[in-house]
């Protein structure tokens, strides 16, 4: 076979032909030297204000001034809190009781509620209801349960016997014993003396298909409802 010859070589010798050329230099790389009008100046390092705004389409700044004489501050309403906290104590609901348990005989007690023992899940809205998830997870397998039972349906039907009439019974009957007439025909026509391998071959050939025919017939004569499998 002729040699693989890759379709990218040109473009390969060509990118390194191209870099290849930006690291020939002999000694160090030339730099521009710097102007001697460029020396470092006295307070140069020095952070600098930054520069005034300048009046805007001619208009000043506005100074400062004093609030006019109509101006009013607002005061501060005085209020009664000890009988604010007193009406608001009496129209409020009143607090639950906290739950503790006490474990000890000193008294030690801790809430009842974040400890595990108070059954607080029961009463939520949502207990005892299958999440929505796995609601989608048995209906995916329920479906697919569905459609493999049904595949398995039409695999039986297609698979499934056929029951042949009366009629297609005695044509067969007929073809059969029409054969076996025929290969006795044939049985009875052999010399009586078998002297050679072929003529023996050919009886003991014609006996057997003799049997198969009787055995054949008389099965179909016996049973009168006969099945065929779709093959």
């Amino acid at each position: 076979p002729l040699r693989y010859i890759s379709k990218l070589k040109e473009l390969v010798k060509h990118e390194a032909d191209k870099n290849k050329s930006q690291w020939k230099t002999m000694g160090p790389a030339k730099v521009a030297v710097p102007s001697p009008n460029d020396f470092l100046q006295k307070r140069s390092k020095e952070p600098k204000l930054a520069p005034k705004k300048k009046e805007e389409d001619g208009k000043k700044l506005l100074p400062l001034s004093v609030p006019p004489r109509t101006y009013h501050p607002v005061t501060r309403i005085k209020k009664n809190f000890i009988s604010k906290n007193a009406l608001a104590v009496m129209t409020g609901e009143p607090k639950k009781p906290r739950h503790f348990c006490v474990d000890t005989r000193q008294g030690d007690k801790y809430l009842l509620e974040p400890s595990g023992l108070f059954p607080k899940y029961i009463n939520k809205k949502n207990y005892g209801v299958l999440p929505k998830y796995v609601i989608q997870r048995n209906e995916e397998m329920k479906r697919e349960e569905e459609e493999y039972q049904a595949s398995v349906l039409e695999e039986l039907k297609k698979k499934a016997m056929k029951v042949l009439s009366e009629e297609e019974r005695t044509d067969v009957l007929k073809a059969l014993k029409k054969n076996w007439e025929e290969l006795n025909r044939a049985y009875q026509g052999l010399p009586i003396v078998t002297d050679t391998r072929y003529k023996q071959m050919h009886k003991e050939e014609l006996e057997l298909k003799l049997k198969q025919l009787e055995h054949d017939i008389a099965a179909i004569e016996k049973h009168k409802c006969v099945y065929i499998a779709n093959v």
